[in-house]
């Protein structure tokens, strides 16, 4: 069994005032660009909640593989090479690895190619990278108020740039996650703002721990318990019966991360059964105080990736 991560809190952050509870994530098959020469990973663009119609806003498609990963289960704390306590993406620098967008503002409802660099510590562009979880760098962006969250994949060119077409569909400051493991460095996640001008209307989210998304139901089980291992289980089932044939998506059956509203501390759990065909799939995750967590799940079905979001609290005291 591995040791379940834990979920560190970024420390102060800029908060939105919420509510709880779940929303719909859309859904549609995952777009690409061709890889690079050097290797590069391929832009899976998905759907996630609140995309847009042209394929412009990729949404969620979680990594998969079991290896260690910087805010993942099998890090044993989350903590994707920080030190004990200190949790990822709080900052947009670690170990001499600069997380650098080439811009941090973009308009709304439009898509916009958006390009960075990891500069390494001689101050140049990064090139070499581990593959993690079938991809050299996961890219995870989400609004403060835990809307409009997606996971991407971007393409990088030879220089080190890289690029994926990116759609924010509503105004707002986003926190960008930049997950990855330099050739010869440990595994890391990056944080840095992007802001999309204009009027901020904040979502909120009542508790929740049933979603449906495109003709399919996802119920879970389980209770979050600060400072506890949480046995969780989601079930998937479609026209009221059970999906037993879910397909691998990037090395797993399904992909769950959790985000602890206010300060978006980060977590990403695999599962206990990566080769679970449902309609279960059973996650162990450590939650580190009470609050309340917005929870995404991935799970793949006919070819494409669905992401199902709850809602839910984690009441009592932290023991650990």
């Amino acid at each position: 069994m591995k040791t379940p991560a834990k979920l560190v809190a970024f420390g102060a952050a800029l908060a939105v005032a919420l509510g709880g509870g779940w929303v719909l994530g859309a859904t549609v098959g995952p777009q690409s660009e061709p890889d690079v020469a050097d290797g590069g990973t391929t832009s899976d663009a998905m759907h996630g909640s609140g995309s847009g119609e042209d394929g412009g806003m990729p949404g969620h498609g979680a990594q998969g593989g079991d290896g260690g990963h910087g805010g993942h289960a099998e890090d044993g704390h989350g903590g994707g090479g920080h030190a004990a306590g200190v949790p990822a993406g709080l900052s947009a620098s670690q170990d001499g690895y600069t997380f650098a967008p080439l811009t941090s503002t973009l308009r709304a409802d439009r898509t916009e190619r958006f390009r960075f660099r990891i500069l390494g510590p001689d101050g140049h562009p990064v090139t070499r990278f581990e593959v993690e979880h079938e991809k050299k760098l996961h890219l995870i962006l989400v609004r403060r108020d835990s809307a409009e969250f997606q996971h991407l994949h971007p393409a990088m060119a030879a220089d080190g740039t890289w690029s994926v077409p990116l759609r924010l569909t509503k105004p707002g400051s986003y926190r960008a996650f930049a997950d990855f493991r330099p050739t010869d460095g440990q595994a890391m996640t990056l944080g840095v703002d992007l802001a999309v001008p204009g009027t901020f209307q904040p979502e909120t989210f009542a508790p929740s721990r049933v979603a449906t998304v495109d003709g399919y139901q996802v119920r879970l089980d389980g209770e979050l318990k600060p400072g506890e291992t949480s046995d969780l289980t989601l079930t998937v089932t479609r026209g009221g019966k059970p999906v037993t044939d879910l397909q691998q998506y990037l090395g797993a059956s399904g992909h769950l991360v959790a985000l602890r509203q206010g300060d978006l501390a980060y977590l990403h759990v695999h599962p206990v059964d990566p080769e679970a065909r449902g309609p279960e799939i059973r996650f162990q995750a450590e939650v580190p105080s009470p609050g309340t967590y917005r929870l995404y799940l991935d799970f793949q079905h006919r070819g494409t990736v669905r992401t199902a979001e709850f809602t839910v609290p984690a009441e009592g005291h932290h023991h650990g």
